[in-house]
């Protein structure tokens, strides 16, 4: 992918699309749009998501996620809502569902990115949401709302439990955070007439908040624009993020370790279908890493020359040096 960035800034976009294959197309116009980009908006992660992720796809509603990176682990567990106004047993609940795909991952890095800028757990919502949401390309109408308000809800009940055992940022410790998200529903108005959809505000779990102020990771919001739409692409590009500015050397990790990050791991299926799924999780990860690699120029990565992984290599953190110190 470094290649196409190469090719864009020796030959200009219009001579460098002659020179490519008609598989880099996409891949291409979106290097081409992230080399325009003058902007130095940055959003904030948890390091917990850069190692761990939410699923793509839904699950069936009872079904808790997890997911595991070394000594990392994370466990999502559904939340509940009531089904009636005035719940008196477990069976006026239903349950809602872990959050899920590209949208939620949207949702969860604007909660994050706005209370670690103001330094404070509660997040302001209303328009400012609505702006930050059309910013990354996802309207406010139809299907599109549904979703978004469905994964919300989701984000709101669910609860996480990060699990780790050895050495974390640079400290050996063992434990785990269990809480939610947030300590209130993300509620949506009801129409207004003023095009808000939030609610005022909300406010991040107390723990949550601590652990997003002791290891935040920031990203660089173009980029995470550009590929707003796939769910994969984000978890790639937020891992290579948080892992290429730190290493001192080459680092290999393994198509199993890949796999059991970024694919859905083994899940008591016996050897022969969990060979298959990680042979079909190859081409689907190739992409979302060619994804990842288009918005981040300066990421130094490659397949390993025995086809056993990846080679990741130190690189430059993933805001381009440019935009550093330059006025959005």
């Amino acid at each position: 992918m470094a290649t196409v960035h190469k090719l864009i800034r020796a030959h200009g976009r219009d001579t460098a699309r002659q020179m490519i294959g008609q598989d880099e197309i996409p891949y291409f116009q979106i290097a081409s749009t992230i080399l325009e980009e003058e902007s130095n908006e940055t959003g904030i992660t948890y390091s917990g998501f850069c190692m761990t992720s939410l699923p793509h796809r839904r699950l069936p509603d009872d079904l808790p996620w997890v997911r595991s990176n070394g000594n990392m682990s994370l466990l999502i567990e559904p939340g509940r809502r009531p089904r009636v106004k005035n719940p008196r047993s477990v069976g006026d609940y239903e349950l809602v569902g872990v959050p899920y795909g590209a949208k939620a991952r949207l949702i969860l890095l604007y909660l994050q990115t706005e209370s670690l800028r103001n330094n404070s757990p509660v997040v302001e919502l209303g328009r400012s949401m609505n702006n930050w949401l059309e910013r990354m390309d996802i309207s406010s109408g139809g299907a599109t709302y549904r979703e978004v308000k469905n994964q919300a809800e989701r984000i709101s009940r669910c609860k996480l439990t990060f699990d780790y055992d050895g050495p974390y940022k640079g400290a050996v410790a063992t434990g785990h955070r269990n809480d939610s998200i947030v300590q209130h529903a993300i509620n949506l108005r009801a129409g207004d007439g003023q095009g808000t959809l939030w609610d005022d505000t909300v406010q991040l779990s107390d723990s949550f908040f601590r652990m997003l102020k002791d290891h935040p990771v920031p990203v660089w919001e173009p980029a995470i624009r550009a590929i707003s739409g796939k769910s994969a692409a984000i978890d790639v590009y937020i891992w290579l993020a948080y892992r290429l500015h730190v290493l001192e050397k080459p680092t290999p990790v393994s198509w199993i370790a890949l796999y059991e990050q970024f694919g859905t791991g083994r899940q008591g299926e016996d050897d022969t279908v969990y060979r298959s799924r990680l042979r079909a999780f190859k081409p689907e990860f190739r992409t979302a890493l060619r994804y990842a690699l288009s918005v981040y120029e300066d990421a130094n990565v490659e397949e390993a020359e025995d086809k056993g992984g990846l080679i990741l290599y130190p690189s430059a953190p993933p805001v381009p040096e440019r935009l550093i110190g330059k006025s959005a």
